[in-house]
């Protein structure tokens, strides 16, 4: 994101673009093409601020590769990292009810 404001000839100092950027995204959904052409979320990580000049990012969720079936199309799934995200308390404001065990990482 902050590579399309400076291509867009915006002029502004690239700490500024970054507080911007880091105040405004809650949230990163990554999808990815696996290599058996199947597209899959792949992580989902939290903008927790700025330090610094460095946006901080926290992994939330992330794909965890369980295998191959015999067709060759990966299995897995989306595995809790064990954070629980800093705007958890404003989902809840919100009306959005998620039992934190949903945040938890499990032992398999």
């Amino acid at each position: 994101m902050e590579t399309m404001v400076l291509m867009a000839g915006m002029d502004l100092p690239v700490k500024a673009i970054r507080e911007q950027v880091a105040g405004a995204i809650d949230v990163i959904i990554q999808q990815s093409r696996l290599r058996d052409g199947t597209r899959r979320i792949t992580s989902i990580t939290e903008v927790q601020g700025l330090e610094g000049d460095v946006i901080v990012l926290q992994d939330i969720f992330t794909f965890t590769q369980q295998g191959v079936d015999e067709n060759g199309k990966i299995i897995g799934k989306l595995v809790p990292t064990g954070v629980r995200p800093k705007f958890y308390e404003r989902m809840e404001y919100e009306g959005i009810h998620l039992p934190a065990s949903i945040f938890s990482a499990k032992e398999e």
